[in-house]
């Protein structure tokens, strides 16, 4: 087995391995229209297992991600050289007895500059005799002189040392900066921690020691155990030291030391130690832990002292490279290691994730295959009820089998899981209430009224916690929300009732009948709602001024004016500000530069309509027919796809975003692209046109629409529903018949001049024919 290959694959790794040397790489400043669709900030957020509800949150950097390094906010500081600020802080201020206050430590340790803390030692010593502001004043303090004397020796040589080892380190596809080692610190160092008694001085001293002889020795090609000084320095002194975390930060080194010689085995086996001291040793080790084949990783299992270290090691090589291994293999060893609960929790993650992500529109053979066998290992281990939290592997188990589509199965796990679960934990509680209900809604085959009666409540919990009226930390619910209502809906489907279905989750065919939004409109004007309809209606997106407004924009493209301004009135909007003016065309469509002449009054959608409906009237009435009917055409044209004034159809309800054909979604895309009612009123115009010129003008215009309905012919092909727009092929060359009649009767107008000049397309036309 070639573990390389595997860890080189994964985006992690590929980040330089310079990162091995973070452990302890400071020595001052250390270490449809869906309702429930939601802004999900990364791939694991849609999901329905939350990990936080089981692991303990010392493992919560590595819970399953696929695309960064590691989970939520530890992915920006996951590889920061700041982690161990705060034990640093901690570990003086013990050390001076809590005599001296936390602030001025951490600025001193972690932010200071050399002539900052010359600057405050020198002050204590009278010398200066004030500080800046932002500089600890510590003159009065009653501390032991000898000791803070040490203290500031001890941060001016620590500082010293941040040139080669406290570098921030990034990745680059750019050679990293050369990094040089100053060979005259090592005597200040060595004479430093000769001189020093101090335990706690002394062992910090030791750390920077192993941490120059590893910066030294690192670009050497290659150097012997026994010629080591970084080994010798450590092996020296391990013993004379507690092992608390300034041992395993040296450590650290001391593990980079042998994977940088190739001593793999070695190097793993310290990496576990240090993972399994502490939080903030965690993300550093398990970085550096990297098998390299069958036959180093063996060595290294040889290496471990108890079956706790054993676990370890599993649990290490299982976060990312065989986690099916490693379970059995801690199951082995200890069924109720509290190492088992991130395995798992990655296990159904990571199936979840395969199954169903934005990056794919089906699971593939190896995602199915990967179920299959995660669904066979985890329900054999849950069997057996002998883990530390039986109910998380029952749980686990359960959703599984349902991804599986063992919904039988799953429901007998779910059960055993209830008996077992920890009644006062309300994310543990949350959870199963969520695979629960998820299988519940699976199972149905009809909804009644006693099932109406039933969904109220976890309805309702559902819907307060979209709507932020219920917090649960770290509870993931949006998939399983999504699904749910999604399988209600085509459940109510099946039984023909389209209301209810629709109110649980809009399609947009809903809205092209306007019989269907009739029956909507009056189930939300119903005084007497049923406790089922009022929890229903929560997920209903719209509103009735929302279904009024949509009704009066359908209105307005099938020209019933009247009707149209009736429903906006209805609506309480006066819709948007038009970015031109609607009644204004141009040879050449150009919306930038409509856009740019600012109108001398804001125009709102009402205010289209009601302009629209005074030209209509006027036409009745005989009155200024050919610019009227003109204007008209302009406007309709403008409203369209393919004029000045596309903000007129953006409302909730049609959800258009966007500047293609393609973002119109298919049930409105004919209703939004055709100028059919436009190019009715440029050949009104035309008729009742009094001279060339005028006609000329129509008749050209009327060849704009039948352009666009060429378009209009491939954007609204079914198999290009899902096409880009740049990739639909659409007739390379279309005249039309406007064309021809521009060319056959009007060629001696000077409007047939102008037309040449602006329009490419004419010009084809007119030098082809």
């Amino acid at each position: 087995m070639n573990w390389a290959t595997s860890i080189y694959q994964h985006l992690k790794q590929k980040i330089s391995k310079k990162f091995l040397l973070i452990f302890s790489l400071f020595g001052l400043s250390a270490s449809g229209i869906v309702w429930a669709c939601s802004d999900y900030g990364f791939d694991y957020e849609y999901s329905s297992f939350s990990p936080e509800a089981f692991v303990s949150k010392e493992y919560a950097p590595f819970f399953y991600t696929e695309y960064i390094s590691y989970y939520g906010d530890y992915y920006y500081s996951g590889n920061s050289p700041s982690r161990y600020n705060d034990v640093i802080v901690n570990e003086w201020y013990g050390y001076f007895n809590s005599k001296l206050d936390k602030n001025s430590l951490e600025y001193l340790l972690t932010t200071a500059t050399t002539k900052g803390i010359d600057s405050v030692h020198k002050h204590i010593k009278g010398k200066i005799a004030a500080l800046p502001n932002g500089m600890p004043q510590l003159k009065s303090l009653k501390l032991d002189r000898k000791k803070l004397d040490a203290f500031f020796d001890y941060l001016l040589l620590a500082k010293s040392t941040e040139v080669f080892a406290a570098t921030d380190i990034t990745h680059s596809w750019e050679p990293q900066p050369q990094v040089n080692t100053p060979a005259a610190l090592e005597e200040q160092i060595l004479k430093h921690f000769k001189k020093t008694k101090d335990p706690f001085l002394k062992q910090r001293l030791w750390f920077q020691l192993v941490r120059y002889y590893y910066f030294m020795e690192r670009g050497d090609e290659a150097i012997s155990a026994d010629a080591s000084k970084t080994l010798n320095t450590f092996n020296a002194y391990k013993n004379a030291f507690q092992q608390n975390m300034i041992y395993h930060r040296t450590l650290g080194y001391v593990a980079g030391w042998y994977y940088k010689n190739k001593n793999y085995a070695m190097s793993n086996y310290l990496n576990s130690l240090c993972y399994n001291y502490s939080m903030e040793a965690k993300i550093p080790a398990e970085w550096s832990f990297r098998p390299q084949e069958e036959a180093d990783w063996i060595r290294t299992l040889q290496m471990a002292k108890t079956t706790a270290e054993k676990a370890t090691l599993w649990h290490l090589l299982g976060i990312h490279y065989d986690p099916q291994r490693a379970i059995q293999e801690i199951v082995q060893l200890d069924a109720k290691s509290e190492k088992l609960d991130l395995l798992l929790a990655r296990i159904v993650n990571k199936t979840e994730y395969g199954l169903d992500n934005f990056y794919q529109s089906a699971p593939d053979s190896a995602a199915k295959q990967s179920l299959k066998q995660n669904t066979a290992l985890v329900s054999s281990i849950a069997l057996k009820n002998n883990t530390a939290k039986p109910y998380f592997w029952n749980l686990a188990a359960g959703y599984l089998n349902f991804m599986n589509q063992d919904y039988t199965a799953a429901r007998s796990f779910y059960n055993t899981a209830r008996k077992q679960l920890p009644k006062d934990d309300k994310l543990v509680m949350a959870q199963y209430k969520i695979l629960d209900w998820t299988l519940y809604v699976k199972e149905l085959k009809k909804i009644d009224a006693k099932t109406e009666a039933q969904m109220i409540e976890p309805l309702n919990w559902f819907a307060n916690l979209k709507e932020g009226k219920d917090t649960i930390n770290s509870l993931r619910f949006y998939k399983a929300l999504d699904q749910s209502i999604s399988n209600l809906a085509e459940l109510y489907k099946k039984q023909g009732d389209v209301i209810k279905a629709n109110a649980f989750k809009s399609y947009f065919q809903f809205y092209a009948d306007n019989n269907k939004i009739e029956q909507m409109k009056a189930l939300l004007q119903k005084q007497d709602k049923s406790t089922f309809e009022q929890t229903m209606l929560r997920y209903y997106p719209f509103n009735m001024h929302d279904l009024s407004y949509h009704q009066s924009q359908v209105l307005t493209y099938q020209d019933k004016i009247d009707e149209a301004i009736v429903m906006m009135n209805k609506s309480e909007s006066g819709g948007f500000i038009m970015p031109a003016n609607p009644f204004n065309i141009r040879i050449n469509d150009c919306h930038d530069c409509d856009h740019e002449n600012k109108q001398a009054k804001d125009m709102y959608a009402i205010d289209v309509l009601k302009t629209i409906q005074n030209i209509k009237a006027e036409i009745k009435q005989g009155k200024n027919v050919y610019k009227n009917a003109y204007l008209l055409a302009n406007a309709f044209y403008n409203v369209s796809f393919y004029g000045n004034s596309r903000t007129f159809y953006q409302g909730k309800v049609m959800q258009v975003e966007g500047n293609t054909p393609f973002e119109i979604p298919g049930t409105f895309r004919t209703m939004l692209l055709s100028n059919k009612i436009a190019e009715k009123y440029y050949l009104v115009a035309a008729n009742a046109a009094k001279t060339k010129e005028q006609k000329a003008r129509c008749t050209f215009m009327a060849s704009k629409c039948e352009r666009n309905e060429s378009y209009n012919r491939a954007y609204n092909k079914p198999e290009n529903a899902n096409e880009n727009y740049w990739n639909v092929d659409i007739e390379p060359v279309f005249f039309g018949k406007y064309f021809s009649i521009l060319k056959s009767q009007y060629g001696d107008t000077q409007f047939y001049e102008e037309a040449i000049k602006e329009c490419g397309y004419f010009r084809s036309y007119d030098d082809k024919y």
